[in-house]
């Protein structure tokens, strides 16, 4: 429940602004109080007098009030409340949230808060995916923006894809979440991710293209809904996620060292990308060339963590999730992989070249279980994690 919390709503110009009615309405009915802010575009799709009637308050439209600004009023609404919420979040507000820029109240009220923020985005597929939104969300992340959504479907103009707006009930689990009341609160996750780096000599190393975007995700998702998170990271390029434990590691070896000691934890996701095998003995000192020979490595097996943590008889998690990268026959090869391991969940996913998902900002994965393979549509990284950690916080109840 959300009794006694103050949820600051930053309504901007967009179709989706109909679904920010029900929004505070089911807030409201857990105990919230919600202050509305609305953008004049804003106005073009809902009311004032429609927002001001379900939240019991007056809507915040005008940086200049002179009734209120004696008091610096809209540095005060930025600084009372325990969240800030834009939904639905436009292209052009991520925008100005990114450059921090400052031309209405809305903008205003975003960078002058140090209140933690939530966005949902709202927009045409074609804006979500164009380059400069990318680059805009990236950095709000950066800054520590969190995001719930947008969901892939049908537009308002006729397209489909990402860029619908979360639904009001999946708002909610995310601000709950956000102020520490989430479906997750009180669970410890584990989250491995990246790739592992075998060390060959001192300047060589074995490894592969993980770029440990999606790990990231997943443990954002998981902090969004509450969880209490332990991302354990080979040398990935995607950046750390924020406001979660995180161990730097290298090798399989200091990952499986990582992953022993955060236990116990309710689940564990294991995302990264591990090196099957090692140089057997690497070298202290930079192997040379000599007159056109080949040196000779010598390979062995590395730590299978996944099987390790699966199979363990004292302190498994109650929820072991793995994931498959496969070239070929990936339903087939994923399934088996999960019995051979002893995991509940496999995640699995086509990484042949072409698809462009390892490294990618995609992908299309197949949730394997005991109630069989369910295939997912491609979607973006984040998506995916929202989707999966969805399904693991009603699995743990």
């Amino acid at each position: 429940m959300l009794t006694g919390k103050r949820i600051l709503l930053i309504i901007s110009g967009g179709i989706a602004a109909y679904k920010s009615l029900d929004l505070i309405r089911r807030l409201r009915e857990r105990g919230a109080s919600v202050v509305p802010v609305m953008t004049k575009a804003a106005e073009e799709f809902v009311t004032p007098l429609s927002v001001s009637a379900l939240a019991g308050v007056e809507v915040h439209r005008d940086l200049f009030d002179l009734t209120k600004e004696a008091d610096m009023g809209h540095i005060q609404l930025s600084r009372v409340a325990d969240l800030l919420v834009v939904a639905p979040a436009t292209a052009d507000l991520m925008a100005k949230m990114a450059q921090g820029r400052a031309d209405d109240l809305a903008s205003t009220l975003l960078l002058a808060t140090d209140t933690p923020v939530l966005v949902a985005p709202a927009m045409n597929v074609r804006m979500w995916d164009h380059a400069a939104t990318q680059r805009n969300i990236a950095t709000l992340k950066q800054d520590g923006v969190r995001f719930v959504g947008p969901n892939e479907g049908d537009m308002a103009c006729g397209e489909f894809g990402p860029g619908r707006m979360s639904e009001p009930l999946e708002i909610v689990a995310a601000i709950e979440g956000a102020l520490g009341e989430g479906p997750l609160t009180g669970k410890r996750v584990l989250v491995t991710s990246g790739p592992t780096h075998e060390p060959i000599d001192p300047v060589r190393y074995i490894a592969n293209r993980s770029s440990g975007a999606q790990g990231t995700a997943i443990a954002s998702a998981l902090r969004d809904l509450g969880a209490e998170v332990v991302f354990v990271t080979g040398p990935a390029d995607a950046a750390r996620p924020e406001g979660v434990e995180v161990i730097e590691v290298e090798s399989a070896r200091d990952m499986r060292a990582a992953v022993i000691g955060a236990l116990p934890c309710d689940a564990g996701i294991f995302a990264a990308a591990v090196a099957d095998w090692r140089v057997a003995s690497a070298s202290d000192s930079k192997i040379k060339k000599q007159n056109g020979q080949l040196p000779t490595l010598e390979f062995a097996e590395n730590p299978d963590i996944l099987a390790e943590v699966s199979q363990m008889e004292t302190g498994r998690p109650g929820l072991v999730v793995g994931f498959a990268a496969e070239t070929d026959d990936v339903v087939a090869n994923a399934t088996a992989k999960r019995l051979r391991k002893g995991c509940d969940w496999i995640v699995a996913n086509d990484v042949s070249p072409e698809t462009g998902i390892m490294g990618g900002s995609e992908n299309a994965v197949v949730l394997i279980s005991d109630a069989g393979a369910e295939s997912w549509p491609r979607m973006g990284k984040d998506a995916v994690a929202e989707r999966l950690v969805q399904k693991l916080a009603k699995a743990l109840g």
